[in-house]
């Protein structure tokens, strides 16, 4: 078996496909298209981070899931407004 880090491939890919189809979430339900298999998962870990930071501001207890689609969406959100990109 293949270790990354001492962690197996196997969970390493499919961590990597959750993050892509998070990614893709976010830019769906912020009525894009996503931003291309690599893209996604940036934005998935940007936005997970983001959303754990902000969640941990806040003092809210969230399920992790569910704090990186909400942070993937709002760090689509802010991609959307800065690229000038309108509803």
């Amino acid at each position: 078996m293949v270790y990354i880090f001492g962690v197996s491939l196997f969970i390493v890919l499919i961590y990597l496909l959750i993050g892509a189809f998070i990614g893709w979430l976010a830019g769906v339900i912020m009525k894009g298209k996503g931003f291309g298999f690599i893209g996604n998962i940036i934005i998935a870990i940007l936005g997970s981070i983001l959303g754990g930071f902000i969640f941990k501001i806040l003092h809210i207890d969230i399920n992790n899931f569910v704090s990186a689609v909400l942070g993937s969406i709002f760090l689509v959100f802010l991609i959307n407004l800065l690229r000038g990109k309108k509803k």
